[in-house]
């Protein structure tokens, strides 16, 4: 069940909006979302499992400068619902514990690599990751204790606290659920949705063909039997 989370009562303006676009360009667009609601569908059935994309996170009370819009965020432990931004005060004091970062053309190393992973440090984020479609390069980080560490291979890592793999697919980010099934873009869902309708109506037509030759054949047994006993033959007496 979604539900809407009523915000504290704070005098301070925190704007629902960095005035940046969600994405540069449209494979930045499919890996965010494809990522964000593959989570979603990870999650499904955890009513306390928070995922949200480029929504603005405000950690500290009072210091509405101080914030970030990960790319996609995930938070366990803060129910579901639909929020304006995310601050940490009003979620009992939870910070995200995993955040993504999908790279673009206008990003900079030191933006992603130095400026976002010293705020995701400073204020809890258990794993980020950093994916770079131009460059194929995957990165990952993980805390130990106050800091986070770089993770030395990222193919086939596994996330802690998600459970899910990561790994590179002829040059492009694929994840894995823990069943080994790849997260899909949307519209491979749909091709997948159509493919498993095309074939639940194969399976209606070809078990609608078998009872229709079932039926023809129980026809032609009564047929036979009123033939048989039409020439005096009982067809108990053959054992039939």
């Amino acid at each position: 069940m979604v539900q809407q989370i009523t915000p504290t009562t704070d005098d301070i303006f925190y704007p629902e909006s960095d005035g940046k676009p969600m994405a540069d360009n449209t494979l930045q667009f499919e890996l965010i979302t494809t990522i964000k609601y593959g989570l979603e569908v990870h999650f499904k059935d955890d009513s306390n499992v928070f995922v949200a994309g480029d929504l603005l996170w405000y950690p500290i009370q009072g210091q509405p400068k101080i914030n970030q819009a990960p790319d996609v965020m995930v938070v366990i432990g803060r129910p579901k619902g639909h929020r304006r931004s995310y601050k940490t005060w009003v979620e009992d004091n939870l910070n995200p514990q995993v955040t993504f970062e999908i790279a673009s053309e206008t990003n900079t190393i030191k933006e992603l690599e130095e400026k976002k992973l010293k705020f995701y440090q400073t204020h809890g984020v258990e794993e980020y990751y950093l994916y770079d479609p131009d460059r194929t390069k995957l990165k990952g980080w993980l805390r130990s204790g106050k800091k986070l560490e770089p993770i030395p291979q990222m193919r086939g890592w596994v996330s802690p606290r998600l459970g899910i793999t990561f790994e590179l697919v002829a040059s492009e980010l694929v994840l894995y659920y823990p069943n080994g099934e790849p997260f899909a873009s949307y519209l491979e869902i749909s091709e997948q949705r159509d493919m498993a309708q095309q074939q639940a109506e194969q399976e209606r037509q070809r078990a609608e063909q078998a009872e229709q030759a079932l039926e023809q054949e129980r026809t032609r047994m009564k047929a036979l039997l009123e033939q048989l006993k039409a020439k005096g033959i009982n067809p108990e007496d053959f054992n039939l």
